[in-house]
């Protein structure tokens, strides 16, 4: 089976993995077994719920570095309060492979806004991959619902935010939740770019992997199951179901990058447009076509000087200031999908994109933090504060 080593395509691969069954692999590594059972999610307090998670995070997981404690930290629910609270709430709902560190600048900026925010992780994540052949629909379903149901209980009102396949969690429930005030949503997974993922849940009665690569980041995995796949793929047909007679009056912020080769970019625009119809609403788009909806901002990606070339699926949430993902990240992804990431070595040399582009002459990396995340945090705020 063709190695795809990128994270941002494991889901292509559900297409090839149905013709090539035999290439399951057969591997000791600890890294693809998995837990006996999920952790729960269910307790009564959030406060709870951070303790047990962590608890089971101690026991269950894999740990990358030699410093487990702030590697725990990292990767665990979290709950950011603000020093002078404005009585609203946010959940935020990470993506497929990932953990709720990928929230952790936007997390910042809504607490300094004074939102109460809270990070939650969906069952099978920030432990080790194998543990991400567990979940089911529902378990990632009910986790977010019961999560949104605890901070009303904390709050005035509440706000839902989620990234790629968080999207389309957080938006399934704000469909069917007429008191949610509004949705932020960050490369929402809404339609997969590839109808190869149609095929996850067939191929995964016959493969247990859509690829395995060595897991090396502390912040997310590498590798990814063809269940979890199949997953994802049924978060996508819940919300499409839903939005396709929907007309949805809340305010929307959406952050989207013209590079994204894992969602379908030109659906999300499309029912930002058509269906999420609040004067209010605003989409940010990193790249170089212009947007006819009036509701938009158009930010160039072609940045030389910063030896960015375009966008990608996961630089929309990073401030360049992130020690992990930033301008001077400690956590560099060379795994780009080029012949040449060998020589992914030299930052001096090392040009920064989405995954799977190449220009000649070039070396790549996966660009992993947004160049105008100030920019969009600010648009961000006039949505969710229309006349301040």
């Amino acid at each position: 089976m063709r190695k795809n080593t990128a994270f941002a395509f494991y889901l292509a691969a559900a297409a090839t993995a149905l013709i090539v069954v035999g290439c399951t692999a057969k591997t000791q590594d600890p890294a693809f077994e998995k837990a006996q059972q999920l952790p729960n999610h269910s307790q009564s307090s959030f406060a709870q719920y951070i303790n047990d998670t962590k608890q089971w995070l101690a026991q269950n997981r894999l740990f990358i570095t030699n410093n487990k404690a702030a590697e725990l930290e990292l990767v665990a629910p979290k709950e950011y309060r603000p020093a002078k609270p404005n009585g609203q709430g946010v959940l935020l709902v990470h993506g497929l492979g990932d953990s709720p560190y990928s929230f952790t600048d936007i997390a910042t900026h809504l607490s300094e806004q004074g939102y109460l925010v809270r990070t939650i992780l969906l069952p099978g994540h920030a432990s080790k991959v194998g543990d991400l052949q567990l979940p089911t629909l529902e378990d990632w379903q009910n986790v977010v619902h019961h999560h949104i149901e605890l901070l009303k209980k904390d709050t005035d009102s509440v706000w839902l935010g989620g990234y790629s396949t968080g999207a389309n969690l957080v938006t399934s429930e704000a469909l069917d939740d007429d008191s949610i005030n509004g949705l932020l949503l960050f490369s929402p997974a809404l339609q997969p770019n590839s109808s190869a993922v149609q095929f996850a849940g067939l191929a995964s009665h016959f493969v247990t992997w859509a690829d395995q690569d060595p897991e090396d980041n502390p912040l997310r995995y590498n590798s990814l199951p063809m269940s979890a796949a199949a997953v994802y793929y049924q978060t996508s047909e819940v919300v499409q179901q839903q939005l396709e007679h929907a007309k949805y009056d809340k305010p929307v912020f959406m952050l989207l990058s013209e590079g994204d080769k894992v969602i379908s970019t030109q659906y999300a625009i499309d029912t930002f447009s058509h269906t999420m119809m609040n004067p209010n609403s605003h989409l940010v788009w990193q790249g170089e076509h212009k947007l006819s909806d009036a509701r938009s901002t158009q930010f160039t990606m072609k940045l030389p000087e910063q030896r960015i070339s375009n966008g990608s699926h996961m630089g929309l949430l990073f401030s360049p200031n992130n020690p992990n993902y930033g301008v001077h990240g400690t956590n560099l992804i060379c795994s780009n999908g080029q012949a040449a990431e060998a020589q992914c070595t030299n930052r001096d040399d090392l040009w920064f994109s989405a995954w799977g582009y190449i220009e000649p002459n070039k070396v790549h990396a996966r660009l992993t933090y947004n160049p105008y995340f100030q920019q969009s945090m600010a648009l961000m705020d006039k949505v969710m504060k229309p006349n301040s």
